[in-house]
Protein backbone atom coordinates (compact mmCIF):
# COMPACT_ATOMS: atom_id res chain seq x y z
CA UNK A 1 0.00 0.00 0.00
CA UNK A 2 1.66 3.30 -1.31
CA UNK A 3 1.94 6.41 1.10
CA UNK A 4 -1.08 8.95 0.89
CA UNK A 5 0.33 12.52 0.32
CA UNK A 6 -0.48 15.57 2.19
CA UNK A 7 -2.26 18.58 0.50
CA UNK A 8 0.02 20.89 1.48
CA UNK A 9 -2.63 23.80 0.19
CA UNK A 10 -4.65 22.22 3.21
CA UNK A 11 -1.88 21.98 5.54
CA UNK A 12 -1.19 26.02 5.08
CA UNK A 13 -4.96 26.68 6.11
CA UNK A 14 -6.26 23.85 8.52
CA UNK A 15 -4.89 23.27 11.95
CA UNK A 16 -6.24 19.57 13.28
CA UNK A 17 -7.03 19.94 17.22
CA UNK A 18 -6.43 16.88 20.17
CA UNK A 19 -10.13 16.37 19.20
CA UNK A 20 -10.62 16.01 15.62
CA UNK A 21 -11.40 19.21 14.64
CA UNK A 22 -10.46 21.54 12.20
CA UNK A 23 -9.38 24.96 12.74
CA UNK A 24 -9.46 28.11 9.94
CA UNK A 25 -8.64 31.47 9.72
CA UNK A 26 -11.25 33.98 8.48
CA UNK A 27 -10.98 35.56 5.49
CA UNK A 28 -10.80 39.05 4.16
CA UNK A 29 -7.89 40.20 6.43
CA UNK A 30 -5.33 39.55 3.61
CA UNK A 31 -5.35 43.35 2.11
CA UNK A 32 -7.33 46.64 1.82
CA UNK A 33 -6.97 46.46 5.71
CA UNK A 34 -6.92 51.16 6.19
CA UNK A 35 -10.68 51.24 5.80
CA UNK A 36 -11.52 48.35 8.25
CA UNK A 37 -12.32 49.32 11.49
CA UNK A 38 -9.70 48.09 14.37
CA UNK A 39 -12.79 45.88 15.98
CA UNK A 40 -13.65 44.09 12.72
CA UNK A 41 -9.82 42.85 12.37
CA UNK A 42 -9.56 41.89 15.17
CA UNK A 43 -12.35 39.73 15.13
CA UNK A 44 -11.05 38.60 11.70
CA UNK A 45 -7.70 37.32 13.49
CA UNK A 46 -9.44 34.94 15.43
CA UNK A 47 -9.93 31.19 14.71
CA UNK A 48 -13.33 29.08 14.35
CA UNK A 49 -14.13 25.54 13.83
CA UNK A 50 -14.68 24.20 10.36
CA UNK A 51 -18.29 22.65 10.52
CA UNK A 52 -18.88 18.91 10.51
CA UNK A 53 -19.92 18.74 6.68
CA UNK A 54 -16.93 20.59 5.65
CA UNK A 55 -14.38 18.40 7.54
CA UNK A 56 -14.88 15.77 6.05
CA UNK A 57 -13.30 16.63 2.52
CA UNK A 58 -10.27 18.22 4.78
CA UNK A 59 -9.98 14.91 6.80
CA UNK A 60 -9.10 13.64 3.31
CA UNK A 61 -6.45 16.17 2.59
CA UNK A 62 -4.75 15.34 5.30
CA UNK A 63 -4.38 11.91 6.29
CA UNK A 64 -1.69 12.48 9.07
Amino acid sequence: MPKLKTRKSAQKRYKKTSSGKFLRCHAYKGHLLMHKSNKQKRKLSQRLCVSISDSQPIKLMLPY
